[in-house]
């Protein structure tokens, strides 16, 4: 998974990035600090994984990953080239996701771009770059399809969907907001349109406006009411307190949430927001080899499961070996597991679980 951290210059981007990533991405008071976009690989937090690597002890251990994209800071006009532009346009269209990070604190040792604090107007502001630069993206889809219609009539509904697109980001509306069919979906998709990327707010607040709760700081209403419009989510943050538990202890820094009230990191609860967003979940293996966790879509099958291993696995899938997470915590091994009965076989349309442990069977 593959998400892009984006925003208006000096709204906290990238000192977030250094804090999830612990990458040491340059963070400094003045437009486009950021150039190239940064890239951080974080390992998906996980007790159940955890608790699996006690048990068996592995001569591997292998997380699941995300890699977070700091791209440089979006500006008026970047459609048209302003800023660092269509470089920063580039850049986005290979995310999986979008994590917009909206400024929701006061500081006037901190330069703001428009020269005020106004989340609904900076939202606005990259809606409007992304939404441009998508129509010139679409244009000339509709201009190939256009010539594909002349050799055949039916991409006549072809067109007819793009055309409907291009009207709704005309008025001012993201792709995603348009209502479609499973074909017009994989249709959308086949486009790749900024502005049909699944998308989540993250709304970075002071440190002492977060710990007074987001219910008193009207800047995270204003971004709670602009996500409500886009369909999306949001996540309340303090970039600050990021940056202050990156380089702790597991144990220090659980102590410190548990002083300011939390019970998890802002990147824990940052990365549950976006297996959410994006309809995901794990399943796992586990041997003395390897204890290892793997990031598939929910409702995937057991044959697309194990393809995520191999393709090998998919093409001669023949069963799989399934035991839950809590049953195993529960019986203590594998072969207690077994004994019990708490081991199934699984065919070709078993749908994952989320916490499945699994051995697949194949022949190819």
């Amino acid at each position: 998974m593959k998400l892009g951290i984006v925003g208006l210059p000096n709204v906290g981007k990238s000192t977030l990035f250094n804090a999830i990533t612990n990458a040491g991405a340059q963070s400094a008071n003045y437009p486009f600090c950021t150039i190239e976009p940064n890239v951080g690989m974080v390992m998906v937090p996980d007790k159940r994984l955890e608790r699996l690597r006690d048990m068996y002890e592995p001569n591997k251990f292998t997380p699941a990953t995300i890699e977070f994209v700091d791209i440089a800071g979006l500006v008026r006009g970047a459609s048209k080239g302003e800023g660092l532009g269509n470089k920063f346009l580039s850049n986005i269209r290979e995310v999986d996701a979008i994590v917009h990070v909206v400024r929701c604190f006061e500081d006037g040792d901190i330069v703001h771009v428009e020269g005020s604090v106004d989340p609904a107007r900076d939202i606005e502001t990259i809606d409007l770059e992304l939404i441009l630069s998508d129509i010139e993206v679409l244009d000339r889809r509709i201009d190939k399809t256009k010539k594909l219609l002349k050799a055949d009539k039916k991409y006549q509904a072809e067109l007819d969907f793009f055309e409907r697109v291009r009207e709704a980001l005309e008025a001012g509306s993201s792709a995603r907001s348009v209502e479609c069919g499973e074909e017009e979906a994989a249709l959308l998709a086949s486009v790749s349109l900024l502005t049909n990327k699944p998308i989540i707010f993250a709304a970075n607040q002071s440190e002492a406006d977060f710990q007074k709760g987001v219910e008193d700081n009207p800047f995270f209403q204003a971004v709670r009411a602009a996500a409500e419009k886009e369909h999306a989510a949001v996540l309340p943050i303090c970039a600050e307190t990021e940056a202050q538990i990156a380089g702790m202890e597991p144990e220090e820094k659980q102590l410190f949430l548990s002083d300011l009230g939390l019970s998890e990191s802002g990147l824990d609860r940052l990365i549950n927001a976006c297996y959410s967003l994006l309809g995901l979940m794990s399943y796992m293996t586990a041997g003395k080899d390897e204890v290892r966790a793997w990031t598939i879509k929910k409702g995937s099958k057991a044959p697309q499961a194990a393809g995520k291993i191999h393709t090998d696995f998919e093409r001669g899938f023949i069963r799989a070996e399934v035991v839950s997470f809590d049953d195993l915590m529960a019986c203590g091994s594998m072969t207690a597991a077994k004994d019990k009965g708490l081991v199934r076989s699984e065919g070709k349309e078993y749908v994952m679980q989320d916490g499945d442990i699994v051995l697949f069977r194949f022949n190819v």
